[in-house]
């Protein structure tokens, strides 16, 4: 099943007092990038990110998930409604985050 549109502005919008937050269609689902690095994305109308340190201290209990099948498993992020952690979340794990590989 294809992410709608309408749950990834939705995720965008809670994102939206980040700068250099961006997104990238892929096969019906969306890669989310900060500051040009991935963070997760949005896959099958749920919001994945990256396994990372700083991602499991603030959602300890969130359950890893395929974004789809053959892939890394993500952690689920359940906590969606809420702005103000979604943006300490994102920005808690972009240290840990890999630069954008060059093609």
């Amino acid at each position: 099943m294809a992410s709608s549109k309408d749950y990834l502005n939705f995720i965008l919008e809670q994102l939206s007092e980040l700068d250099g937050i961006t997104y990238k269609a892929m096969m019906g689902e969306y890669i989310i990038y900060f500051q040009n690095k991935i963070i997760g994305g949005v896959y099958d109308d749920r919001f994945l990110i990256k396994d990372f340190r700083s991602a499991r201290e603030l959602m300890p209990d969130a359950p890893l998930e395929l974004p789809y099948d053959g892939a890394k498993a993500m952690l689920l992020v359940t906590e969606v409604d809420d702005k103000a952690f979604l943006n300490k979340l994102i920005t808690s794990i972009y240290e840990e985050l890999p630069a954008k590989k060059k093609k």
